[in-house]
């Protein structure tokens, strides 16, 4: 009795390669997955931002407002004027200083596209230092 060897005529081969077809597939199918899957999980995302709890920044003496109601109207100081108009009444009201800081005060009501409409026109006047102003909330006390 040899317990080294055996010499039967049908012995299957030992295979020393790994067949990664099966492991491709599986790749495959979970990448299809992930690329069909990502997009939907962004479309519908419910955003509640919250109030911020940083200090407040100290005032310039005289600080230019730009209010926009839920009308989409628009306000400088307290002077209505139209989108149009927006930017020779901010160059009167800065003394043509357009580094100056200009304060923007929008209703929670206001959509995003309008807030982000006179945002680009302050842009195009030049008008680059914009601050949003909102209400503060004390911070939360873990």
């Amino acid at each position: 009795m040899r317990l080294g060897s055996h010499s039967g005529g049908d012995d299957l081969e030992i295979q020393h390669e790994i067949n990664v077809t099966p492991f491709i597939d599986v790749i495959l199918v979970l990448l299809i997955i992930f690329m069909v899957a990502a997009p939907l999980a962004t479309v519908d995302i419910g955003v509640n931002l919250p109030a911020s709890t940083a200090p407040e920044q100290p005032r310039p003496d005289k600080p230019v407002f730009v209010t926009i109601k839920p009308d989409e109207t628009i306000a400088v100081g307290e002077t209505t004027v139209t989108r149009e108009e927006l930017p020779s009444v901010l160059d009167s009201a800065t003394n043509n200083h357009r580094d100056e800081t200009i304060f923007i005060r929008g209703d929670k009501t206001l959509s995003y596209g309008g807030l982000m409409g006179v945002m680009n026109t302050l842009r195009d006047a030049g008008y680059l230092k914009l601050a949003l102003v909102g209400l503060e909330e004390p911070a939360a006390k873990p």
